[in-house]
């Protein structure tokens, strides 16, 4: 699965069902028939509003207090922690949390050395939206223009680089 431009929640929210294996007709609470999930692009994920800089993380260290480190610094230094602590909480508390995170695989690119037992390829929770680089400039101008400001004029400027 990729996990270019997702938002983090969502994705989490899809892995830890297939981890658990809820997305199969055989699914039982008492057997485990959960999938090994392959992740890339971890790099590139997405957080909604301004989580990068307000989602906190914190940990005890053994000594009286906490450490605390803000989603962007903890992206900076390990691109694939950030998911997996997403998908470690929405995993159920019990025994199997532990077993079920071990089969979640986590790249920060392209790279994996799984790519011959890959059976299928789950596509992402969000369909991506087209981004304006794609779009030409003819289809630009023949997008139908919902409100008509009088007095307003913008003007476009072609871009030649």
């Amino acid at each position: 699965m990729d996990a270019r431009d997702q938002v983090v929640g969502r994705l989490a929210a899809m892995l830890s069902l297939v981890l658990q294996g809820k997305t199969k007709p055989i699914y039982h609470p008492a057997v485990d028939v959960g999938d090994h999930v392959v992740l890339i692009n971890t790099k590139h994920i997405a957080f909604t509003g301004q989580k990068w800089k307000q989602k906190i993380y914190r940990h005890h260290t053994g000594y009286p207090g906490l450490k605390e480190i803000t989603a962007e610094k903890l992206h900076d230094k390990d691109p694939t922690m950030v998911i997996r602590k997403a998908v470690n909480g929405m995993l159920p508390k019990n025994n199997l949390r532990k077993k079920r995170l071990r089969r979640l695989h986590l790249f920060p690119d392209d790279e994996h050395p799984y790519a011959a037992n890959i059976s299928y390829i789950l596509s992402g929770p969000c369909p991506l939206p087209k981004r304006l680089e794609d779009y030409t400039m003819e289809e630009i101008a023949s997008f139908p223009s919902l409100f008509d400001f009088p007095g307003l004029s913008v003007h476009r400027t072609e871009n030649t680089s």
